[in-house]
């Protein structure tokens, strides 16, 4: 996919993936839309990209106002090319401990906000003949891991809902990529959900040991370019889990098991 003078819409852009995935889209020549809900963060992004970009701060689940920020968002170059679902927050609390409203938050941030986005901007897409949607997923959206059910349920429910939108909307020249990173170094287990919907903090994690979302940012785009329905992302172990359920599934439910702790 040629990526130059293309309109690319990043959600969650102001850190982590999506800020890189800001800078790498901006280097290979497209046109940058930074969305999040910190306006000081999106413009420190902003400021160091290579090319033209447009601010547009929202809240992610503010569904009454995605109709015109979506309006907004079309208007600046006339069209959206590439639509980034990337704003998540994760969790990190046992079953027995976590809140239903926690429960309720988690899926609405990283399940229901990306699905509504795409509702709003895909018709456009389908009426101009052409665009891509990439959903940033998860490894925990093909692997259920302990002190993560409601993210793992979000995760799994945006994997099931893009690739069943993939088989939709190939007749119509929209193309569908699910990204399942596995760890990747980003605030995102410092901003995880605890039980009780506070913020779970610096605490060590396992996502701390894994590669840089500079390098998560050119993993995408290689297999974007590269046509992939499907882009894992990661050189950890957790990554080798992907394939190794599909051969051993009892296995690794074993191995994960081990993960939870002891209560």
């Amino acid at each position: 996919m040629e990526l130059t003078g293309k309109t690319v819409w990043i959600t969650g852009a102001s850190s982590g993936i999506g800020a890189a995935l800001a800078e790498a889209f901006g280097k290979a020549g497209a046109r940058i839309i930074l969305s999040g809900r910190r306006e000081a963060a999106l413009a420190d992004v902003a400021r160091r990209l290579e090319n033209e970009w447009f601010v547009l701060p929202f809240e992610a689940t503010d569904y009454a106002a995605l109709p015109g920020i979506v309006d907004r968002a079309w208007a600046w170059r006339g069209a959206i090319d590439i639509l980034v679902n990337n704003a998540g927050i994760s969790q990190r609390s046992m079953a027995l401990d976590t809140d239903f409203d926690v429960y309720r938050q988690i899926m609405e941030v990283d399940f229901f906000a990306p699905l509504r986005l795409t509702q709003f901007v895909l018709p456009k897409m389908v009426a101009r003949g052409q665009g891509h949607v990439i959903q940033i997923a998860s490894v925990a959206g093909k692997i259920g891991a302990p002190m993560r059910t409601g993210y793992c349920a979000a995760k799994h429910a945006l994997v099931g809902f893009s690739d069943a939108l993939r088989a939709e909307v190939a007749q119509h020249g929209i193309g569908v990529t699910v990204v399942t990173p596995g760890f990747v170094q980003t605030n995102i287990a410092e901003n995880a959900l605890d039980g009780h919907g506070k913020r779970f903090g610096p605490k060590e994690d396992p996502v701390g040991q894994g590669i840089s979302a500079a390098e998560a940012a050119d993993e995408i785009l290689a297999g974007l370019r590269a046509g992939k329905p499907e882009v894992p992302v990661g050189r950890g172990l957790e990554m080798q889990a992907l394939w190794l359920k599909r051969l051993s599934p009892r296995y690794v439910f074993r191995r994960v098991a081990k993960m939870a702790p002891k209560r």
